[in-house]
């Protein structure tokens, strides 16, 4: 299992900032090579930071975190796992969550433009209409001017030409805008660039798309991933749940015998050996089975109850079939685990001394000798 924090605009986020093995989270800096989560992957056994080893093949490389050996002396590794699959899975994901909003980015930026070609244009026209009311007013003050006042005349004569040029000069520019104003955009745009969200898997896939670029974008919108997750080799949980409840009664040749009695295999699909089961209660802290352990307990078995009780072991059966006696089995075939207290219960006396205890089976007969 995996779990991804993704920032994406509009959305606030909380991301984990636990310590690095620097002491601070730190991405580090973005290089070719396998492993597009190098610096985003944290171990969620032990808060570490995970290293990327290559083996030199071409966008191939390893994910560890070590620290469970290295800090705890503990013999396997916290979490180690290849790069490719986490790397497309992750990869997906972000491709599935930023190509709404980078199509709904490319229509708001189209519509930004838009409007901002509007305003621009719409500033040009105002300027141009300031611009030939001065030349009017220019034009109205030449005219009225005594023509025998050559001195103001000709410098009103240079204001009205100046005014002039002004205007010239914004009609060219106004009508250079609206050739070049781009035409609104259409229903049928709209679906064409929508239909481009299609295209960002080819486009992240595309030969000419180095991994350095690839890093950029995962790290722009990945603040961090904490993975926790278990290999394809991992065994079931009921079959190490069975394993530890095994371990309190019985040695370990005896749960190899009883798992592969019941068809149970390893993770691998093989069966099961005292190698096995020893290896695998050390790797997952399952101690060993003492003798005198169940005694430890208070708790003794089917044939130390029946020598007890003074009576055969089916009859101790069927006086756990009839629920007179409580009794514990981890699975069938493995022991059974009787209190020895209750081995005093005086329902059990009685269905003993009564005969309640022998099989109401009509087939089944009482022979008595001496």
């Amino acid at each position: 299992m995996t779990t991804t924090r993704v920032t994406s605009p509009g959305r606030n986020t909380s991301a984990i900032r636990t310590s690095s093995a620097a002491g601070q989270m730190v991405k580090g800096s973005v290089r070719n090579g396998g492993g597009l989560l190098v610096g985003l992957l944290r171990c969620g056994h032990c808060g570490r930071k995970l290293r990327v080893l290559h083996n030199g093949l071409r966008g191939v490389a390893r994910y560890v975190c070590n620290e469970a050996s290295a800090s705890h002396g503990r013999r396997i590794k916290c979490i180690a796992f290849g790069n490719m699959r986490i790397d497309a899975a992750v990869s997906a994901e972000v491709l599935r969550v930023i190509a709404p909003l980078g199509l709904e980015a490319a229509l708001e930026a189209i519509a930004d433009h838009e409007r901002a070609g509007t305003e621009v244009l719409r500033q040009k026209e105002l300027a141009m209409q300031q611009a030939r009311y001065e030349a009017d007013r220019a034009h109205r003050q030449y005219d009225a001017v005594n023509p025998t006042n050559r001195l103001v005349a000709g410098d009103l004569e240079r204001r009205w030409n100046d005014r002039l040029a002004d205007v010239a000069r914004l009609e060219d520019e106004l009508r250079v805008l609206q050739e070049s104003r781009p035409s609104a955009i259409t229903d049928a745009d709209r679906a064409e660039i929508s239909a481009l969200g299609a295209e960002l898997p080819r486009l992240w896939n595309h030969p000419a798309a180095s991994a350095a670029t690839r890093k950029r974008i995962l790290r722009t919108v990945l603040e961090e991933i904490v993975v926790t997750g278990q290999h394809r080799w991992k065994t079931s949980a009921t079959t190490e749940r069975l394993i530890c409840d095994l371990a309190r009664v019985v040695p370990d040749p005896s749960i190899a015998c009883i798992l592969n009695r019941l068809g149970v295999r390893t993770s691998k699909g093989n069966t099961w050996t005292q190698q096995r089961v020893g290896a695998f209660r050390h790797d997952h802290g399952i101690a060993v089975y003492r003798d005198g352990e169940r005694a430890e307990r208070g708790e003794v078995t089917l044939a130390e109850a029946a020598s007890r009780l003074a009576v055969s072991r089916m009859t101790v059966i069927r006086l756990i079939k009839g629920r007179l006696l409580p009794a514990k089995q981890a699975c069938i075939g493995a022991p059974y685990v009787i209190r020895e207290t209750d081995l005093d219960l005086s329902i059990v006396r009685h269905a003993i001394e009564n005969g309640r205890a022998v099989s109401v089976d009509p087939r089944q007969g009482t022979l008595e000798y001496q």
